[in-house]
């Protein structure tokens, strides 16, 4: 499998797993500060969508280019390397305000029209 055909997968694991965490976040942020499984779960669903815009950035790396790919990959490194320092309060802003942002991005290259290399596009 080539990279053509498996951006369109990374595309839908990332979209899946933004709404795995959208559907967290959903729960409030007194649920997010009472409930210690919430922000494991959270961190690692930043992982994980850090790993598949890194995926996507390595496939391609001028089409995913705008800066919110690349600040979900510094995301994951950040929480994966300095997991004992993830801030509470940066955790719920980054998956309350920047992933929406970032399942934003995924909805529109998934609608983005493919391009066929033999009509010359």
């Amino acid at each position: 499998m080539n990279a053509d055909e498996r951006v369109p997968r990374w595309l839908d694991d990332l979209g899946t797993t933004l709404e795995t965490a959208a559907e967290l976040v959903a729960r409030g942020r007194d649920v997010f500060d009472a409930d210690p499984a919430v922000p494991l779960a959270l961190e690692a669903l930043s992982n994980r969508a850090g790993n598949l815009a890194k995926r996507l950035l390595a496939a391609d790396a001028e089409r995913f280019g705008d800066p919110i790919w690349r600040q979900a990959a510094r995301q994951r490194d950040f929480v994966v390397h300095h997991y004992a320092r993830v801030d509470a309060d940066l955790l719920w802003r980054t998956v309350s305000g920047s992933f929406p942002s970032l399942a934003d991005a995924v909805r529109a290259e998934r609608e983005r029209p493919s391009c066929d290399v033999q009509a010359g596009c």
